[in-house]
């Protein structure tokens, strides 16, 4: 509601200012730090100032006393040098918020049209979108995150991927935007091509024998361990492991022979346990993009021709690069080669993010770099081809993923390859100049404005305080336990899984859980340690900006105090608590009793009854709580602007702390003025419902009770 008004505030102000002054300018408005000074305020004076050369002071005068009526603003006035203050109408600002916090996501303007799981759309096409969400813009936005190797069990690291993509995903459908997640399947890269020379050369196993092993529910662990295990073979012969995977490599991406069918059963296996981590954390993905039929659907040749042509790649003829196709890099009017060596392939995790330079290798087989081109042309609508779908078989209980396929594909499948407005790709700060080079690949191909709506949502990388550490059973050095976090490598076979990490954490809430609530039936534990450990972890791996290095930690994350996702929680649990005490206490009453006390409570929602108990400086606190409950749309806006979802998580976090503070301070089932005490059960309710829909976005439920 905040954004909204100050929205309408500031397109008052800027027709005004065109019309009396014939100027064109934008318009700033910020919130003051005191809520004496009003809720809005901008410094649009001081620069029209510049121009009409006179005095900030006396334009501010000016303005203030011709703007005229702007709707759910109370009073606009100066103060200091010339700022322009505006004081909004209490009343309305409540009634309007109530108004909007009772609406879904789903529920904005007349003739809006249903999109994907959860936005509304203005559609005049009334278009369908594709999980019952109605969206304000029906060109497609793709969010695409996790995007795991299928080599090994998902960590730490992985999971802060998802939790950052699927919330980014979540609040732009918030917004109205038509969003489609994707999860991009490397499995054909060098990580799938060590495990299966692990399967086949250095434990001999059949491919029958892999085939069987993949069923068993913890092949991810198994495979963990394996991976590891090969790369530091492989590391000690570095030119045995070179042409050995090379040789890997190529009858992986031409789909040939025992190998081939050994990392498809690899592949498919791994991602279908990384679905079921990701779904314990309420993480879904309506399409998974494999690596293979980039290849076996000939996306990379026809990129391959378009990157030729267009001489965005150059082959090179001699000298150490000999026989790669590279990508000419200008750098501050120096010319740079994106590419170094020529003849190995990527050797580890590390080494591709300088070794994807190269975008063909001489030997022939393409890097990532170069598939991920392809894939991101396909995106925008710019390759001209499209995959064939189909239905993951094993998928989460209850939900529909797909999948592409080289097969003829499913007729009824949805329409995936309809060109993209924007993509957000959610992928490590390591891999910056990576997103660059495949930037680079669209703007050599003149496509420019899809190089600009190619965003890297960056993140750093989650490391574990060393009680974290010993906690997971990790040996420490007394060196290590004195530093502030622990590094973990997943290359090396040192990481958490996410599978164990949030075994932990559920653990950890069930034994607190039944502490707390004997009465509770076990299953009704269960799901209560399950919902507050999914809180906790969601969390903390969003509280922080994506620019900063976490050290996760156990005992700060599932602390019912401080800024976490328990004490957002538990303000849920408290709000819900004081309707449920409420009705207790009502039981008694006659029916004509409730329905005197439903009837107040409705009458507190109209502005002119809200305004007994928001007016002036006496009920500031009520007023500045109210205020925060109105500014979720605020929170939202900056996440999408700064592409940063831990706008939302602070905002969740500041609302919970109000209200608690608000709690302590009014007594309010005992309020002896029945009308005053409708109010505050009303303005419980707000803030409930915003708190909800906050933590909605963040992917973290509150349960019944705590």
């Amino acid at each position: 509601m905040y954004q909204t008004l100050t929205n309408k505030l500031r397109d008052a102000l800027a027709a005004h200012i065109r019309e009396k002054y014939g100027a064109e300018l934008p318009i700033v408005l910020e919130r003051p730090p005191k809520i004496e000074m009003g809720e809005a305020a901008s410094p649009l004076c001081f620069e029209l100032a510049k121009r009409l050369r006179r005095a900030p002071r006396q334009i501010a005068q000016d303005i203030a006393g011709s703007l005229g009526k702007v709707e759910g603003v109370q009073k606009v006035e100066v103060a200091g040098g010339g700022y322009l203050n505006a004081y909004f109408d209490r009343g309305v600002f409540w009634a309007n918020a109530r108004e909007e916090a009772k609406q879904g996501a789903a529920e904005r303007e007349p003739g809006e049209i249903q999109g994907a799981r959860g936005g509304v759309l203005a559609n005049p096409a009334k278009i369908m979108g594709a999980r019952g969400f109605v969206l304000a813009n029906p060109r497609k936005i793709i969010v695409e995150h996790t995007s795991i190797n299928p080599n090994k069990a998902a960590h730490i690291g992985h999971v802060r991927n998802a939790v950052l993509g699927d919330t980014m995903a979540r609040t732009l459908r918030h917004a109205g935007s038509n969003v489609q997640v994707q999860n991009y399947i490397d499995n054909t890269g060098v990580q799938v091509a060590d495990v299966v020379i692990g399967f086949l050369r250095m434990e001999e196993r059949s491919a029958i024998g892999v085939k069987i092993l993949a069923k068993e529910p913890r092949f991810d662990y198994y495979c963990w361990d394996l991976y590891a295990k090969t790369t530091h073979l492989l590391e000690e012969d570095k030119v045995r492991a070179a042409k050995l995977r090379g040789e890997t490599l190529r009858a992986i991406e031409e789909g040939r022979g025992e190998d081939a069918d050994v990392a498809r059963e690899i592949a498919d296996a791994i991602v279908s346990c990384h679905l079921r981590t990701m779904a314990r954390l309420g993480i879904f993905y309506e399409l998974l993009a494999r690596e293979s039929e980039i290849l076996h659907l000939k996306f990379w040749d026809a990129a391959f021709e378009k990157l030729k042509k267009s001489g965005a790649i150059q082959y090179v003829p001699s000298g150490k690069m000999a026989g790669c196709w590279v990508m000419p890099w200008n750098e501050e009017g120096k010319e740079k080669t994106l590419g170094i060596d020529a003849e190995n392939t990527e050797g580890t995790e590390e080494d591709e993010i300088t070794q994807d330079k190269i975008i063909v290798r001489s030997n022939g087989t393409v890097t990532y770099v170069g598939k991920d081109i392809a894939y991101q042309l396909w995106k925008f609508g710019l390759l001209g081809k499209d995959f064939h779908y189909a239905k993951w078989t094993d998928a989460p209980k209850g939900e529909e993923v797909w999948a592409t396929t080289s097969e003829a594909g499913d007729a009824n499948a949805p329409h995936f390859g309809a060109p993209a407005l924007r993509v957000y790709n959610v992928i490590d700060t390591r891999q910056a100049y990576v997103q660059e080079v495949v930037a680079q690949g669209l703007r050599g191909l003149g496509h420019a404005e899809a190089a600009r709506n190619s965003i890297h949502l960056s993140y750093e990388r989650v490391v574990l305080t060393p009680r974290c550490a010993a906690e997971m059973g990790y040996e420490i050095s007394p060196e290590e336990a004195e530093k502030p976090y622990v590094e973990v490598s997943g290359r090396k076979g040192l990481g958490v899984k996410a599978d164990d990490l949030i075994d932990k954490l559920e653990a950890a809430t069930l034994d607190e859980v039944r502490q707390r609530h004997p009465e509770m039936s076990v299953p009704e534990q269960t799901q209560t340690a399950h919902k507050i450990a999914v809180g906790a972890l969601r969390f903390f791996l969003l509280k922080f900006t994506r620019n900063a290095i976490i050290a996760f930690d156990f005992k700060d994350a599932l602390s019912f105090e401080g800024e976490t996702g328990p004490y957002c929680q538990y303000a849920v649990v408290r709000a819900r608590g004081i309707w449920r005490k409420g009705a207790e206490k009502s039981s008694d009453m006659t029916s004509t009793a409730n329905v005197a006390e439903a009837a107040r409570i409705l009458e507190a929602s109209k502005p002119e009854t809200a305004r007994k108990f928001l007016d002036g400086p006496a009920n500031n606190d009520l007023w500045e709580l109210v205020l925060a409950a109105g500014s979720l749309d605020v929170a939202v806006d900056a996440a999408i602007g700064a592409q940063e979802p831990a706008f939302v998580a602070k905002y969740a976090f500041q609302l919970a702390q109000a209200f608690n503070n608000f709690y302590h301070r009014h007594h309010i089932l005992s309020e002896a003025d029945e009308e005053k005490r409708s109010f505050l059960l009303a303005l419980t309710e707000l803030v409930e419902r915003q708190l909800v829909k906050a933590l909605e976005l963040l992917g973290i439920e509150a349960p019944e009770k705590m």
